[in-house]
């Protein structure tokens, strides 16, 4: 079946490239922007674009934030993320977290308009301060689970 139309995306996607014999993880430090007022790590990522599929998406994003190439093939889908308010505050949204053990490329901070570094961290957790949807993101892969959590929502009703 052939969809014309195409939604606006409030989907947003990460990837966490774990190098397995370091044990380490690439992460970016964003400085202080109009919706972070202070610098934080995180994993690389971004917005999904209307229309793109999320692996292609998450494969863009860590090309265009960190120079490292993954095969979209290559993503394992590893945690999902209903974010209940946004970094623009623009409403909520859906973090698809993956994550590659293969990749290409030397890790680089190719946007240093929005990033103070790009480095290699150890994978139990990023330095302080991190987004707190990274360490979540980061938490749910390192112990397999869970496969859906939420962030900034009200506890559920009982």
């Amino acid at each position: 079946m052939t969809h014309n139309s195409v939604m606006n995306s409030r989907n947003s996607v990460c990837v966490i490239v774990h190098d397995k014999s370091t044990d380490t993880i690439a992460a970016v430090h964003y400085a202080a922007r109009n919706w972070s007022p202070h610098p934080a790590w995180t994993v690389p990522g971004g917005k999904a674009e209307p229309g793109e599929a999320l692996d292609e998406a998450a494969a863009r994003e860590l090309k265009e934030e960190t120079g490292l190439l993954v095969d979209p093939a290559d993503l394992k889908l590893v945690h999902v993320i209903h974010v209940e308010q946004g970094w623009d505050q623009a409403g909520q949204f859906v973090l698809f977290v993956f994550a590659a053990d293969k990749w290409t490329g030397e890790l680089t901070n190719t946007e240093p308009d929005k990033h103070l570094t790009a480095r290699w961290v150890p994978a139990g957790h990023l330095p302080e301060p991190a987004f707190p949807t990274a360490t979540q993101a980061l938490t749910a892969y390192l112990t397999g689970g869970p496969a859906f959590s939420r962030y900034g929502w009200e506890p559920a009703a009982e």
